[in-house]
């Protein structure tokens, strides 16, 4: 590590210690209830103490501190993580600031936003894997961007839907962000790889003060921010390494995007309702409710169901990472990822009753 980011990094500690020790406490004593969440009714709620949600620009503050010392120090500007993460975290901010906007106005902007920044970064997917797939994507520019645009839509909202339990977004995201950093680094991406080591540093420092009991949460700013990141993580290091299968990007992405696509048609066909409200009937909800039945407590039970999921996603990917330049094999190992989730959903379903 040269000197300049050893710096980097002891100034982002340091940031950290600042924001979460000290300013978390003034924002109690001023009573800044904005920033707040003690809403204990909602369905993704599962604390019982007002908690503060700004995680998520703490991660903000120094994401845009590590893409400007990149800009002065190295001369690299990471254009595609500025414009995304700004836009998306600020669309999310406005919810925790109590500034409500009807679910189907914030996917109509989600869509803008989209649309407006992979045409302007020219920020598009090359291949999938899929060879009717790839030859839509080259032949038809509006079909490459309806397809990115989907994409970036599940990880986002994957993001999204599965935070509210200590940890199990922030773990889940360090997982993958792991994986990425690793294959950058072993092939000699070093650019890549040293902002996605910070990434993961910035993760930690979070995940200290959210994990196991949180002090803070993500807020809706934060689940977007990390959505978002990812997403342009995984589709950078899919350019930078096209050795490595589409296929395993798609493992290491499938929970995000199933839980998504998952609720999205239990929704409308098994509970008959619009697929843009919230409910309690996800996986990681449904744990959560079967921890409570052996007695855990409330606390217990939160982080119980990060531990579970997370550790479970873990040992199923090593296989995947091992493999990655193998194409077929992380193909039908995919496969088994979804029969897998349909199968721990129906025994979680049943149990939690």
């Amino acid at each position: 590590m040269d000197s300049n980011n050893l710096i980097l990094f002891f100034f982002l500690i340091s940031l950290s210690l600042f924001f979460y020790k000290y300013l978390l406490k003034l924002q109690f004593k001023y009573k800044l209830k904005y920033l707040i969440d003690s809403d204990y009714k909602k369905p993704q709620s599962f604390h019982e103490q007002p908690i503060s949600i700004l995680g998520g620009a703490f991660i903000f503050l120094s994401l845009v501190v590590l893409y400007f010392n990149f800009l002065l120090f190295k001369n690299l500007f990471f254009l595609e993580y500025l414009s995304f993460c700004t836009f998306f975290f600020i669309l999310g901010f406005l919810d925790d600031i109590k500034i409500n906007i009807a679910p189907k106005i914030r996917l109509f902007l989600m869509i803008l936003i989209l649309i407006i920044l992979i045409i302007n970064n020219n920020f598009y997917l090359e291949k999938t894997g899929i060879e009717i797939l790839d030859i839509w994507l080259e032949d038809s520019k509006l079909f490459s961007l309806f397809f990115i645009c989907l994409c970036f839509l599940f990880i986002i909202n994957g993001a999204n839907l599965i935070d509210g339990y200590n940890g199990l977004l922030g773990i889940h995201t360090l997982i993958i962000l792991i994986n990425l950093f690793l294959i950058n680094y072993f092939n000699q991406n070093h650019d890549l790889a040293n902002l996605l080591f910070f990434g993961i540093l910035i993760l930690v420092l979070f995940l200290i003060f959210n994990f196991p009991k949180a002090k803070v949460f993500l807020g809706d700013g934060g689940s977007y921010l990390l959505g978002v990141f990812i997403a342009i993580s995984v589709i950078k290091t899919s350019f930078e390494n096209p050795s490595v299968s589409p296929f395993f990007f798609c493992i290491l992405l499938f929970y995000l995007f199933f839980e998504v696509f998952f609720s999205f048609f239990r929704k409308i066909i098994k509970e008959k309702q619009t697929p843009l409200n919230p409910d309690s009937k996800h996986l990681h909800m449904l744990l959560y409710k079967i921890f409570l039945k052996k007695n855990y407590s409330k606390l217990k039970s939160n982080y119980s169901v990060s531990i579970a999921i997370n550790a479970t996603y873990l040992i199923l990917i090593i296989p995947a990472f091992l493999m990655m330049n193998n194409g077929l094999f992380c193909k039908y190992y995919s496969a088994l990822f979804f029969i897998f989730y349909v199968f721990a959903y129906k025994i979680s379903n049943a149990k939690s009753k």
